[in-house]
């Protein structure tokens, strides 16, 4: 994958890399624990390895990437600590938005997050498991955006880290994407009815039921592999 770069300016040099890097771990170009050859990644942007390193140094800020002494820079991986403490905070994340959205949120708004529900519904029927995680990431996006809560805006990062990095670190069924989906509709049945309680109480059972699920999986796996 060669991709070239031009700038006006060493800071918009540094956001563009940032964002280049990161839409690459969001789709899985670099997987969890891979390590990041910054000899290559440099010369397939066209830069030198000094913006880059700033640019991993921010992704190591948002928790995408760490860089350990001797090891290199390698994209985080889904330990079940850090799983945990990122589902923690996206319960309490997820449910301000949805109080906020149910709300500020427009009527266009309102209607659009009832569309993409649908299609969700759709893409269950023909299970597409990257389909639905993307669709997934989008229906999320848009309640925080419904929320209009500018202090949500730093957490996106957050947001995509434990949808769509961590995601493969555990078997997503169709059993479950049809459950997390009717849960998505009675979240946008609460923000239509201007039920702010009703929204908020929603939108963080249906983060703590990913995340207790996520335990138990991950336990059991940890189990097979002392076995």
């Amino acid at each position: 994958m060669n991709q070239s770069f031009e700038w006006r300016s060493q800071s918009r040099l540094l956001d563009e890399v940032a964002q280049a890097l990161r839409e690459r771990i969001y789709a899985g170009v670099y997987a969890p624990g891979a390590t990041l050859r910054q000899e290559k990644i440099a010369a397939e942007f066209g830069i030198s390895r000094t913006p880059l390193r700033e640019a991993l140094r921010v992704l190591e800020r948002d928790g995408l990437v760490v860089n350990k002494p001797g090891s290199g820079v390698r994209v985080a991986t889904a330990d079940l600590p850090k799983l945990l403490d990122a589902y923690a905070v996206r319960e309490a994340m997820d449910g301000v938005a949805a109080r906020n959205a149910a709300e500020r949120a427009t009527t266009a708004e309102i209607k659009d997050l009832a569309k993409q529900v649908e299609r969700q519904r759709k893409i269950v029927e023909n299970w597409d498991p990257g389909a639905y995680t993307q669709s997934n990431v989008i229906f999320h996006e848009a309640i925080v955006g419904a929320s209009r809560n500018a202090s949500l805006a730093p957490l996106g990062p957050l947001l995509r880290m434990t949808s769509q990095v961590f995601a493969p670190a555990f078997s997503l069924s169709s059993e479950r994407a049809s459950t997390a989906v009717a849960e998505h509709g009675l979240i946008v049945e609460a923000i239509a009815a201007r039920n702010l309680d009703e929204a908020e109480k929603l939108a963080r059972a249906h983060i703590n039921a990913t995340a207790m699920r996520l335990k138990a999986l991950l336990e059991e796996r940890g189990t097979d592999k002392e076995a």
